[in-house]
């Protein structure tokens, strides 16, 4: 007699043998392979001394003569995360950091010196060095608009004053482009792992917009939000933000949490989402569309409203230079698209060791024409940058003017001059057709209940 550990056993070999030949053999073997977390952290070490390295010569440019960082545990600066080690996490006890120049007393000292410690023995140490050093302009994260420029706790602060006294915070400014340039610069070598990561992406929503993962009438876009996330741990990948997977309509913007929809035969699908790994982050727009019965293509208004949407990529990067502003990348993107009669609008930003990186962002989605403050930053090369915008298309099978709405990474070509996409960009919807096999969604979900 079989009992329900045998059961189980039985259920789970039969939905195995229903599964997809491709799903198990052919999607998992196609994804590239990352270095072992191991290697990774050793890679990313060597990222960290050689970023670290150039600290120096930013203090001299932004006319600093040292850099000075405070956190504690759990209350870390926003520059923390990007200048500690692959295998650190959390800030331990206080953490004091001090940047500076390699010059005069300091010379040949370790930069940063680091302090780790919850005794106070930090500070008649740190003063010390300050006096030895003597530096005239100390550089503190203060700044009240960039997060990148602004991460020193009040608390911190109020401590420092205290400890170090009026004749160092008189010497104390605000410099706030140096931790963004800090951030934003790239280095060459991320390059490889960052168009590694790309592929990655393509490949999952390769799979996931396809008829091994839904089924029309059955499956939601909560549940492919999912299996993207169960598909991120398989492949030793993370997120910076929950997969938002929508129905595109008339309405549906701007799909901050995605829609909660039964995917549907006739449905327009769109996915904004990003990976964390070696820390780098990704964030990508794509569509798909939901094949009817005896349809071998998307309507033709879609297509054109996908290709629309491209020429809006190319007009942004045949505009985007180094040394403007977003701002004026902005103005003059849109000065173009109204000669060409594209309705639309573009929210590009940088990205990296964030998913939102540090630098100039182009256009936000309720600051269409201009962005105070982070929009009139220049933009600088060695940077990588979203490219985030929507045109507007009527549809008439819908009867609606749709957002098509797309995103792809791009990368500072030094050869050119210019910003290239990393993998390249959707030039044709994903077509979901119908399945001829219970969905790996469907087989999944019907072993759970089953146990």
């Amino acid at each position: 007699m079989l009992n329900l550990y045998n059961w189980s056993w039985l259920l789970l070999s039969c939905n195995l043998l229903l599964l997809p030949t491709s799903t198990w053999a052919e999607t998992d073997t196609l994804y590239k392979s990352l270095p072992s977390l191991r290697e990774q952290a050793r890679i990313r070490d060597t990222w960290l001394k050689e970023r670290l390295s150039r600290i120096p010569s930013l203090l001299k440019k932004y006319g600093v003569d040292a850099w000075l960082m405070s956190q504690r545990e759990h209350a870390e600066d926003t520059i923390w995360w990007s200048i500690k080690n692959a295998t650190d996490y959390d800030a331990h006890r206080r953490t004091v950091l001090l940047f500076h120049t390699n010059e005069s007393t300091l010379e040949g000292k370790p930069n940063p010196i680091k302090w780790v410690d919850n005794t106070g023995q930090v500070w008649p140490e740190l003063l010390q060095v300050l006096e030895d050093f003597d530096p005239r302009r100390i550089a503190i994260n203060v700044d009240q608009n960039i997060a990148f420029s602004g991460g020193l706790h009040v608390g911190e602060h109020n401590v420092i004053a205290k400890e170090l006294g009026q004749q160092w915070i008189q010497r104390m400014v605000n410099v706030p482009l140096l931790g963004n340039e800090y951030v934003t610069t790239k280095l060459d070598t991320q390059l490889k792992y960052y168009r590694d990561m790309q592929d990655i992406v393509w490949l999952m929503m390769e799979e996931g917009f396809s008829h091994r993962n839904i089924l029309p009438g059955v499956t939601t876009t909560e549940d492919l939000s999912w299996w993207f996330r169960e598909k991120m741990l398989i492949l030793n990948v993370t997120t910076w933000n929950h997969p938002r997977i929508s129905v595109l309509t008339e309405e549906s913007f701007p799909g901050w949490t995605g829609t909660e929809d039964v995917i549907q035969e006739g449905d327009l699908l769109h996915i904004d989402w990003g990976i964390t790994a070696m820390g780098m982050n990704t964030d990508t727009q794509h569509m798909a569309y939901v094949l009817r019965a005896g349809e071998t293509d998307a309507p033709v208004s879609l297509i054109q409203g996908l290709k629309k949407a491209n020429r809006m990529q190319d007009i942004h990067l045949e505009t985007m230079r180094a040394g403007m502003t977003g701002n004026e990348v902005l103005e003059k993107c849109l000065a173009q698209m109204k000669i060409e009669g594209i309705e639309g609008q573009i929210y590009s930003h940088p990205i990296g060791d964030w998913g939102h990186d540090a630098g100039a962002v182009i256009g936000f989605t309720n600051l269409p024409e201009h962005v105070p403050v982070l929009g009139e930053l220049i933009i600088l090369p060695d940077t990588y940058y979203s490219i985030e915008l929507y045109a507007y298309h009527f549809v008439p099978e819908r009867n609606e003017t749709i957002r098509f709405r797309i995103e792809e990474n791009a990368y500072w070509d030094k050869d050119t001059e210019r910003w290239k996409f990393v993998k390249g960009r959707q030039e044709k919807l994903y077509l979901i057709h119908k399945p001829r096999e219970t969905p790996v969604l469907e087989v999944q979900s019907e072993f759970a209940v089953s146990l």
